[in-house]
């Protein structure tokens, strides 16, 4: 260590109080955290790239200050899907500060992790009062039936109106208009169960009409408008 000569020169002034770290919550538990392995938490955030055309939400699961789980959801950017592939190999295994410094190949991504960085250190995890925290995998129920992320995507004009693409339920197939053209329901498809289906050998065609499904008043619509074409 290296001081300077005025700092040589002075008096050494003894420290009296004992300033310990302040106590956060963390899993059902209050703890002055002075070590990375003294954190633990789940919890999500979301983060943006410096252009703001893709945006990442990410969920971790950290126990001791290793990441046992990742969450990497990316919405708007399609190189953002290839980043998220790499990253998600990259976060788990490594402490916060390391996932912190690594580069995590998209921008947003890393905007996410420093955000989560945040919570988690500060004591602002979604588990900072739940016992012993949750479980490896509890990142998964954050996704609907058949492991797809929940998205919402809806178009609109002021000349022709809105236009709903995807909701919750699943992909949207026609809109329903009452008498006035305005919004009274839809009908989807539920993309992960028709996929589950599928997946262990019902028919394609069958597994579609069989996840077909509406919201709202849709049978007393007096018009349906494929929201795509129309």
């Amino acid at each position: 260590m290296q001081y300077s000569h005025e700092v040589e020169q002075m008096l050494c002034v003894a420290k009296g109080a004992k300033h310990e770290p302040a106590p956060i919550p963390q899993e059902g538990l209050w703890l002055g955290a002075k070590e990375i392995t003294d954190i633990s938490g789940l919890t999500h955030g979301v983060g943006w790239c410096a252009p703001q055309q893709g945006a990442c939400k990410l969920t971790l699961n950290v126990k001791k200050g290793i990441i046992e789980e990742a969450l990497v959801e990316t919405l708007g950017c399609s190189g953002m899907t290839h980043s998220a592939a790499m990253a998600s190999e990259i976060l788990p295994g490594k402490t916060i500060l390391e996932a912190l410094n690594t580069d995590l190949v998209c921008d947003a991504i890393n905007v996410a992790m420093r955000e989560l960085f945040l919570q988690i250190v500060y004591g602002r995890t979604q588990t900072a009062f739940s016992e012993n925290g949750l479980p490896v995998g509890a990142g998964l129920e954050d996704l609907g039936k058949g492991l797809r992320s929940q998205v919402g995507t809806m178009f609109s004009t002021r000349a022709k109106g809105v236009r709903y693409l995807e909701m919750a339920e699943g992909y949207v197939l026609n809109i329903g208009l009452d008498a006035n053209n305005e919004v009274i329901g839809y009908k989807f498809v539920h993309l992960g169960k028709m996929m589950e289906a599928i997946r262990k050998g019902v028919d394609p065609t069958e597994a579609y009409n069989k996840f077909i499904g509406t919201y709202g008043r849709f049978d007393e619509a007096v018009t349906v408008i494929d929201p795509r074409k129309q």
